[in-house]
This record gives structure tokens, C-alpha cells and sequence, in this order.
């Protein structure tokens, strides 16, 4: 009898989990921004800190995740999203998604082959005195660009990516950031955006990207260089073209 390797692969995850998911990124985001926001006694931090701690552990007894296949069907399959306002299956993404201890809570929209993103920078966000870091909104547009990936059902990576910060990103504001496609040219796309505050319809920042489209079998022999659990031996295999 041969024996069959550990598959790689796991099943997909419930919809009872990724809401419970859901909710555990919310509580850790929300977190960030009262830790942020709030000053308390030395006693009481300590106390926080021990808490957070056993949470902390209480979870590195559950059993690890293998999400390379999972986030790799979704690249290849190039998940399509309907017009006006959806939801996506990206929910460990840093930027955008719900399970994401890092997310922004971004609501999606989709005119056309755009891409709109509201979005409301909050208290751990913060960069200069009541504003939100640039770092943080060329992350969001990098982040928004993608999406418009899946309205063209094309498969690519960030190559360049320039922001242009017109004013201040202002917080506890409801920004709209919404993107584009402009151009293509053999495998690069280029893409524009700008994020706007709702209120005011001041532009905030403006950006500019080239990606570079990648076939899906290139997305295959990258999953494959990853390194294997301890339980499996899979050789990588040779670089294909991506000509």
C-alpha cells in the first residue's frame, strides 16, 4: 500500500466560522482603537496586558492554519463581483478584510469596472495631530486597486504605486476612494484613483499604479515554493514562462 501525502488543501471554512471570524477581527480592531484612544492606570494596563496575554494563548492551542490553497483559488478563479455594493471572500486580508486584526472596515461598491471604497480612518490610525497616516492611504488604495482585478477577471501584482497626498486625510470622516483601470499595455495595467471626502467633496489624495498581469499557473508554481508542513515532502518545481 502507498501511502497518500498529508493533503496540503483544507476544506473550506463554514459560514458559521468566517462570521464568528468576523466578529473576533472586529473585536480586535475595535480594540486597537479604545487601547489607542484611552489613558488608564499602570495597574489597569497591567491588567490588560495579562488578559490579552492569556487570550493570546488560549488561542496558540488551537490548531494552525494553512490558508495557501484557500487564498490561491481565489487569485486564480478571479472571483467576480456584482454592481453596486458587495462583499468579498478575501477575509484575512490586511487592508480590507473582516477577519483582519489590521482592516480598515471598508464597504465595496462596483460601478461599471470601477471600484469605490468607503472608508472612516479612526483613533489607531492616527499619524500628525488629527489626521490619518500616509502610509495607511497608499495601503488602502493598493488595496482598492486590486479589487478592480476581479471586474477585468485578471490576475496581477502591485509593480509600482505613487501617491499624490493633496490634503489632509481627516479622522472620524467618511471617505469615498474610488479606482480604476486607465490603460493597458501587453501585461501592464495601468489603474488611477482618488479618495475624496464625502462631506465636502475635497480630494484628498490621488493615485496612480501600474500592475503587472500574471497567468494563473505562475500563481501555482508560487504556492508550490512555499515551504511544506513538517509532515510532507513536495519537491518545487521549475519557474514557468511568463511570457
Amino acid at each position: 500500500m502507498i501511502d497518500e501525502p498529508i493533503p496540503r488543501r483544507e476544506p473550506p471554512i463554514s459560514d458559521a466560522e468566517s462570521v464568528a471570524r468576523a466578529r473576533v477581527g472586529q473585536a480586535l480592531r475595535d480594540l486597537g482603537h479604545a487601547f489607542v484612544a484611552r489613558r488608564a492606570s499602570v495597574d489597569k494596563l497591567t491588567e490588560l496586558a495579562e488578559r490579552l496575554e492569556a487570550a493570546k494563548d488560549f488561542l496558540c492551542l488551537q490548531p494552525t492554519r494553512n490558508q495557501t490553497y484557500t487564498k490561491l483559488a481565489l487569485w486564480t478563479e478571479l472571483v467576480d463581483y456584482p454592481q453596486g455594493r458587495f462583499e468579498h471572500a478575501f477575509e484575512d486580508r490586511p487592508v480590507s478584510g473582516k477577519a483582519s486584526p489590521l482592516g480598515l472596515d471598508l464597504e465595496f461598491h462596483r460601478h461599471g469596472d470601477e471600484i469605490e471604497a468607503f472608508v472612516t480612518f479612526r483613533e489607531a490610525h492616527e499619524g500628525a495631530f488629527g489626521r490619518s497616516h500616509g502610509g495607511l492611504v497608499a495601503a488602502l488604495f493598493d488595496d482598492v486597486f486590486g479589487y478592480v482585478l476581479g471586474a477585468i477577471r485578471q490576475g496581477a501584482f502591485t509593480g509600482e504605486l505613487t501617491v499624490r497626498y493633496v490634503s489632509a486625510t481627516p479622522l472620524h470622516s467618511r471617505l469615498s476612494c474610488r479606482v480604476g483601470l486607465t490603460e493597458q499595455d501587453g501585461r501592464k495595467l495601468y489603474m488611477a484613483g482618488q479618495l475624496t471626502e464625502v462631506s465636502s467633496g475635497e480630494v484628498v489624495a490621488t493615485a496612480k499604479a501600474t500592475f503587472i498581469a500574471v497567468p494563473p499557473e505562475v500563481f501555482d508554481w508560487l504556492t508550490d515554493q512555499r515551504p511544506a508542513p513538517p509532515d510532507e515532502d513536495v519537491p518545487a518545481d521549475p519557474a514557468p514562462s511568463t511570457r
